[in-house]
């Protein structure tokens, strides 16, 4: 049995998380915190094997510290991490011999979704990302645009062509991460939607991921749970732990 402590249990994720440990035979839920709690101290009592965080991108990376340095797994939910910080955190995970997540998305579908965009991109390396979430999204891009970017990126074996970014409106061409354009939609009704846009000779190609309601992070959330405790490293990406 896996002890688990969610952190962020009252918000709209945090509460979806809690009915899938306790709807999960090989999780035990331990505890249920928030942001005026105690990180820290609460690990210390409790002693969780995995600590779930869904609490806001402002906190991540001081929360996943804490995690680590308490001694338990982190499983992170919350976006806004840049590279060094991922670094730190994974050579303290090493230091520590302990698994962790930081998961930009933990929706399977998303991850696929992320997945063939890389190989699309050895093939089309002209692309553009269009994501959507609520208005209640903390940060922009998401997570998961500025990983499928890294992806993208990564996987090109040819750059793209050079195209005019003249602007009557700042901004109108969105903001670029290693020469992927990124656009963000922030809209009550959507719960999370990215659509990668390829362009070649005469073609478009498509590859779009919808989620309709947040429990379907929930698989990837009792996956990472499951698989954390079985490394000694911390990985980011869900697709690490799906492989």
């Amino acid at each position: 049995m896996i002890n688990v402590l969610v952190n962020g249990a009252n918000g709209r994720m945090g509460k979806e998380a809690v009915n899938a440990i306790n709807n999960d035979d090989a999780l035990n839920l331990v505890g249920e915190i928030d942001y005026q709690d105690d990180l820290a101290a609460t690990i210390d009592s409790l002693k969780p094997d995995v600590v779930v965080d869904f609490t806001a991108a402002s906190a991540g990376f001081n929360n996943t510290k804490t995690i680590l340095e308490h001694g338990a797994r982190p499983v992170i939910g919350t976006s806004g991490f840049v590279e060094s910080q991922v670094q730190e955190l994974q050579a303290l995970s090493q230091e520590k011999g302990l698994g962790g997540l930081i998961a930009p998305n933990f929706s399977v579908g998303a991850v696929l979704m992320m997945k063939f965009s890389a190989e699309a991109a050895k093939y089309l390396p002209d692309v553009e990302v269009i994501e959507a979430h609520s208005p209640q999204k903390e940060e922009s891009p998401s997570g998961t645009g500025l990983r499928t970017a890294e992806m993208i990126s990564a996987a090109r074996t040819a750059a793209p062509q050079t195209t005019s970014d003249k602007e009557l409106i700042e901004g109108a061409r969105g903001a670029e991460l290693h020469g992927v354009k990124l656009h963000s939609i922030r809209l009550p009704g959507v719960v999370a939607q990215q659509t990668v846009f390829f362009g070649g000779l005469s073609e478009t190609l498509k590859i779009e991921h919808n989620s309709q309601h947040r429990e379907s992070f929930m698989p990837g959330v009792v996956l990472a749970c499951k698989k954390v405790v079985e490394r000694q490293q911390l990985v980011y990406g869900l697709e690490h732990l799906m492989d």
